[in-house]
């Protein structure tokens, strides 16, 4: 395992870099992954990031966008070819090369040094550089602590400070999170200095909703919520019909589970999709009830102790039965855990 003095040394001469992002990367990954491409084209590198997926337009904003390479588009041959070219792969916002698909075979089979910069719990072991912290509010916490390890903090400038400010904000929930730790407030404050737009940021991110996505958003609050007080929960489940209905885009259902965990006496706030013949479920918790560990028990999934997601090989309506199935096993624990928060 390579350590930072060797990274540095790594790095000290150009080098073919890529930057992988997890599938359908949300601020967080993509923010983290632009903005070490803009710190690592300063320092005289070829670099190019390839995102397994796309993603939401509202993210189109961050300068080095318009580089970027889906590899399920038409890029896929010419994205294979780099990444077994290249001398170093940077593995960002994700710990399990399971988590990008074909990607990921290519990654394992590539001879390029892998780079890992993850926040998330239970890392595979398949890097020869990790930068893990589970305490860590969001990948783009640690690209910042990274550049800044690599003595290059001047070289952040406004661009790179706003994707990794984006990436914090987000992962944060606007810093309302209880992962808002100290350090998050003291790396934000930098990337402000270093010239981050903060209202820019959070304006482009949230305030640029389609007309088609708010409604949406109020027919899925209307219609879908479902509210299950004896358990302190709340879901909200999205089949393929409602989004085709709303011509909904990749990220439209970003956030959406947030309403559900809103609701006064809710701990477990869970929102069910069905979208491209896959059913993802996004969860997300307050206080001790650690959705990760429930994700990987029932859903094939794992995150944070209280932000997680998982997926169900199941129908879309048989997911949603075995989901109120068992939740019913939990009523003790969210009962608890109510009371405590009360």
């Amino acid at each position: 395992m390579l350590n930072f003095k060797e990274v540095k040394a790594e790095l000290s001469t150009p080098k073919k870099i890529v930057i992988i992002p997890h599938k359908t990367p949300d601020a967080d990954a993509l923010g983290s992954s632009l903005g070490l491409r803009g710190y690592l084209i300063k320092k005289g590198h070829h670099v190019q990031v390839i995102s397994p997926t796309d993603y939401p337009k509202f993210l189109n904003w961050m300068e080095g966008n318009e580089t970027v390479r889906i590899y399920n588009s038409d890029h896929n041959n010419e994205c294979s070819r780099q990444i077994e070219n290249a001398d170093i792969v940077f593995c960002l916002d994700f710990n399990n090369l399971a988590r990008i698909d074909e990607l990921g075979l290519l990654v394992e089979k590539s001879a390029a040094k892998k780079f890992l910069i993850d926040h998330h719990l239970d890392p595979k072991c398949f890097a020869d550089f990790s930068l893990i912290s589970t305490d860590a509010s969001a990948t783009a916490e640690l690209i910042y602590e990274f550049i800044v390890k690599m003595g290059d903090r001047e070289l952040i400038d406004k661009p790179i400070s706003e994707c990794l400010y984006a990436g914090i904000m987000t992962d944060t929930g606007q810093f309302k999170h209880n992962n808002t730790h100290q350090n998050v407030h003291y790396v934000t404050a930098n990337l402000m200095e270093l010239g981050a737009d903060t209202p820019r940021v959070a304006s482009l991110i949230y305030d640029t909703n389609s007309y088609d996505r708010l409604k949406f958003i109020g027919y899925a609050l209307s219609q879908r919520l479902k509210y299950l007080p004896e358990y302190h929960t709340a879901y909200i489940a999205i089949n393929a019909n409602d989004l085709e209905k709303f011509n909904s885009k990749t990220g439209d259902t970003e956030g959406l589970v947030n309403y559900a965990l809103s609701l006064d006496g809710v701990v477990l706030g869970v929102l069910i999709s069905e979208r491209g013949g896959e059913i993802k479920l996004s969860m997300r918790s307050k206080g001790d009830f650690s959705v990760n560990e429930f994700a990987r028990k029932h859903f094939n999934g794992g995150g944070h102790k209280n932000a997680a997601g998982g997926s169900s090989d199941a129908t879309f309506e048989e997911t949603v039965s075995r989901f109120e199935e068992i939740i019913k096993t939990y009523k003790e624990e969210l009962n608890q855990i109510a009371d405590a928060n009360n």
